[in-house]
C-alpha cells in the first residue's frame, strides 16, 4: 500500500494545474481595461501573435512532430489552438465589455461538467463514487460565488453570461484534448502548437468579425504582460501539471481561477461581494485542496485514469 501511495504521489499534480489556474485568474486586472477601449478578437490576436514570437524556436519542431503523430491528436491540436484559444479567449474577452469583471470568470463554473463528460468519453477516464465527495461541493461553492442571489437568479447580463459560457464549453473541451495532445507530444510542443494554430484562428476572427487590426501603443505594456503572465507562464504550468493529472481532476482544480478572480475583484477592483459568494470562496478552496491532497496520498483514488502514456510519441519534456 505505501508503494501504491508513493506511485500516486509522483504521478499527481493536480497542485500544478490549481497554480496554473489562480494565474489564470489574475488576467481582469490587465483583460478588462483593455476590453473597454479595444475589439475582443483585436485583443486575443496580438496577445497570440506575443506568445507566437516567444515560442518561436519551439513552434517548427513542435510542428514536425504533431505532422508525425496519430490523427486525432492533430485534429486535438487544432481544436485546442483555434477553439479553446483563439476563439475561447475571444468570447471571454468579449464578455468584459457587456458585464462585470469578475461573473465572466466565475461562470467558469460550467466548465467541469464539460470536462467531466468529455473524458469519459474522449479519454475513456472512469469516476468513482469518493470523486464526487470533492466534485459535488466545489460545484455547489462555484454556483454560490457566481449569483449574489443564489437562490432567486435573475436573468441579467444574459449576453455576457453567453459569451462566458460558451468560452468555458471550450475550455473544458481543451481540458480533455490537452490531456490525449500532451500525452503524445509534451507539455512544451503541445504549447507551441496551441498558439501556433490559434494566432492564424484569431486573424481570421478579427477579419470575420471587421475589428480593428490597430494596437495603440501605450497599451502594448498591458498587452505583453496579458500574454506573458496569465499567458505564457500559467499555461506552461498547466501543461506540465495536466501530463500527471487525470483531466476530472484537473477540471476542478481549474475552479482556483474563478476563486483567485474573485479575491483579485475584491481586493484590487472595488468590487463588493454578499456573504454568499463567500462562503462559495471558501467551499470551492477547501474542495479543490482537499481533492489535491486525496488524489496525491490515496491508495485509491477518485478517478481511474486512461493510460495516454503507454507509447507515446518521442518527444523532449519540458
Amino acid at each position: 500500500m505505501t508503494a501504491t501511495r508513493s506511485a500516486s504521489s509522483q504521478r499527481d499534480l493536480t497542485w500544478v494545474v490549481a497554480l496554473a489556474a489562480c494565474f489564470w485568474g489574475t488576467s481582469a486586472l490587465l483583460r478588462e481595461p483593455l476590453a473597454q477601449v479595444l475589439d475582443a478578437a483585436t485583443i486575443v490576436m496580438y496577445e497570440h501573435l506575443v506568445l507566437v514570437l516567444l515560442l518561436l524556436p519551439w513552434l517548427v519542431p513542435a510542428l514536425r512532430r504533431w505532422s508525425e503523430a496519430p490523427p486525432r491528436v492533430r485534429v486535438g491540436a487544432v481544436v485546442i489552438g483555434a477553439g479553446s484559444s483563439a476563439l475561447a479567449t475571444t468570447l471571454f474577452t468579449a464578455a468584459f465589455r457587456l458585464g462585470d469583471p469578475i461573473t465572466p470568470q466565475i461562470l467558469q463554473k460550467l466548465q467541469p461538467l464539460i470536462a467531466i463528460l468529455l473524458a469519459a468519453v474522449i479519454l475513456g477516464e472512469r469516476l468513482r463514487p469518493r470523486f464526487w465527495w470533492f466534485a459535488v461541493p466545489a460545484l455547489a461553492g462555484a454556483w454560490l460565488m457566481t449569483f449574489p442571489e443564489p437562490f432567486s437568479v435573475r436573468v441579467g447580463d444574459a449576453t455576457a453570461a453567453l459569451l462566458a459560457i460558451g468560452a468555458a464549453t471550450l475550455w473544458g473541451a481543451g481540458t480533455v484534448l490537452g490531456r490525449l495532445v500532451d500525452g503524445h507530444l509534451g507539455p512544451r510542443d503541445t504549447l507551441a502548437l496551441r498558439f501556433g494554430f490559434g494566432l492564424p484562428a484569431a486573424a481570421v476572427i478579427v477579419a470575420v468579425s471587421d475589428a480593428g487590426w490597430t494596437m495603440p501603443m501605450d497599451r502594448v505594456p498591458q498587452l505583453v504582460l496579458l500574454a506573458l503572465i496569465p499567458g505564457a507562464l500559467a499555461l506552461g504550468l498547466y501543461y506540465i501539471g495536466l501530463r500527471r493529472t487525470a483531466a476530472s481532476r484537473a477540471t476542478l482544480a481549474e475552479l482556483m481561477f474563478p476563486v483567485t478572480s474573485v479575491l483579485v475583484g475584491v481586493t484590487l477592483m472595488d468590487t463588493t461581494l454578499t456573504w454568499s459568494r463567500w462562503l462559495g470562496v471558501l467551499i470551492v478552496v477547501a474542495a479543490v485542496t482537499g481533492l489535491a491532497l486525496h488524489e496525491a496520498r490515496a491508495a485509491r483514488t477518485g478517478v481511474v485514469e486512461a493510460d495516454l502514456y503507454r507509447n507515446p510519441e518521442p518527444s523532449p519534456r519540458v
